[in-house]
C-alpha cells in the first residue's frame, strides 16, 4: 500500500553507510519506522527534511508484514528553521517528542494529540522565551489527548490554593485521595489547576523554584508510569536540563 500522510519527525538512527531509520508520528498511521535510503548523502532528497521536530508531508510504502517500511517522498508541511539553530527550543522540542514515543505504541493513530504537537512545534519555533516550565504543560496536554488526564474534583475553582495530586485516581484535590497521592505546593497546585481551567500563556510566568518544577515534572511522569505500562524514563532529560540552565 503507497499512503500520502503529514507526519513529524520523532527520532533518526544511522542504517547502513548512507541511510537512516526515521520514527515518524504521522496522521494516519500513527508512529511508524521508515528506512530513508541515502539520507545521510548530502545531495540526498531527504537529507535536509530528516531532522527531530520537522513537519512534513510524506510518501511511504507500507506493508503489514513489514517493522520497517520504505519512505519515496518528503517535502516540508512547516519548515522549523529555529528548532534546528536555538538550542532552548531544540531542548525542549526533543524531550517532548521523546514523551510523544513513550506513550505511544506502534501504529496508535492519534489525530488529535498529532494536531497538537504540530500546533506545540510550530508555536515553540517562534516563542521569545522558551523554559523549562513549559515542559509540565506538555505533559498534562498529551495526558489529556490519550485519555488519561487529570480531572480536578467539583469542589476546586480558580480560587482553590492548595491540594492534591491523586496518581491512582486521577485526580486533583483538596484531601489526599487513595494510594498513590501527592501532596503540591501552592505554586505546583496553581500550575495545574491553572493548566486544566485555562490554555493562557501567562501560566508560564508562574515562580516555581527549580526545585518545584523538577519535582512537578517527575510527578506528572509517575502518573504517566502509573497509567501506561512499560515507560522508561527519557534520556533526553538530563541534556534537556543542561542546556537550560546554561
Amino acid at each position: 500500500m503507497v499512503t500520502k500522510t503529514e507526519a513529524v519527525v520523532l527520532r533518526t538512527v544511522d542504517y547502513s553507510e548512507s541511510s537512516l531509520i526515521v520514527t515518524l508520528f504521522t496522521r494516519k498511521h500513527g508512529v511508524i519506522a521508515v528506512i530513508a535510503k541515502g539520507a545521510k548523502r548530502p545531495k540526498s532528497k531527504f537529507s535536509a527534511l530528516m531532522v527531530p521536530g520537522q513537519v512534513l508531508e510524506v510518501v511511504v510504502y507500507i506493508k503489514s508484514t513489514r517493522s520497517v517500511q520504505t519512505l519515496s517522498e518528503a517535502s516540508y508541511m512547516l519548515k522549523l528553521d529555529q528548532l534546528r539553530i536555538d538550542l532552548e527550543k531544540l531542548a525542549l522540542a526533543t524531550t517532548t517528542l521523546e514523551l510523544i514515543k513513550q506513550v505511544l505504541h506502534e501504529n496508535d493513530v492519534n489525530e488529535i494529540l498529532f494536531a497538537f504537537l504540530v500546533k506545540f512545534l510550530r508555536w515553540i519555533n517562534s516563542y521569545d522565551n522558551p523554559g523549562r516550565i513549559i515542559f509540565p504543560y506538555v505533559q498534562l496536554r498529551v495526558m489529556e489527548h490519550i485519555g488519561i488526564g487529570i480531572q480536578p474534583e467539583e469542589a476546586i475553582d480558580d480560587e482553590t490554593s492548595s491540594g492534591y495530586m491523586n496518581i491512582e485516581l486521577g485526580t486533583l484535590s483538596t484531601n489526599a485521595e487513595g494510594a498513590e497521592s501527592v501532596k503540591l505546593t501552592e505554586r505546583q497546585f496553581q500550575f495545574i489547576r491553572d493548566a486544566l481551567f485555562s490554555k493562557k500563556e501567562s501560566i508560564f510566568e508562574i515562580d516555581l523554584k527549580k526545585s518545584e518544577l523538577s519535582e512537578l515534572i517527575e510527578y506528572l511522569d509517575r502518573y504517566i508510569r502509573y497509567h501506561i505500562e512499560g515507560v522508561k524514563p527519557r534520556k533526553s532529560d538530563e541534556i534537556f536540563e543542561k542546556i537550560l540552565d546554561n
